[in-house]
């Protein structure tokens, strides 16, 4: 389930875990205030470091460079 990021009137947020079919929240269920659901900006994949590619290749090629994808057997 999806977490939502939510902005009360008075500018504080908080968070609820949702099922993505549920309605937006109107008003706070703490304190009854009315809210707006904010995009936060969570990723969910983040490449960091000199890449992925680093990790997966050397100067050679990638690392199963042994097997051409036919079958032996």
């Amino acid at each position: 389930m999806p977490t939502y990021t939510y902005r009360r009137e008075d500018g504080t947020t908080f968070e609820v875990r949702q099922k993505i079919t549920d309605d937006p929240l109107d008003t706070c269920p703490e304190t009854g205030q009315d809210v707006e659901r904010i995009i936060t900006g969570t990723g969910g994949l983040i490449f960091k470091g000199e890449g992925f590619h680093v990790n997966d290749y050397d100067a050679h090629g990638p690392a199963d460079e042994g097997s051409d994808g036919s079958s032996d057997e």
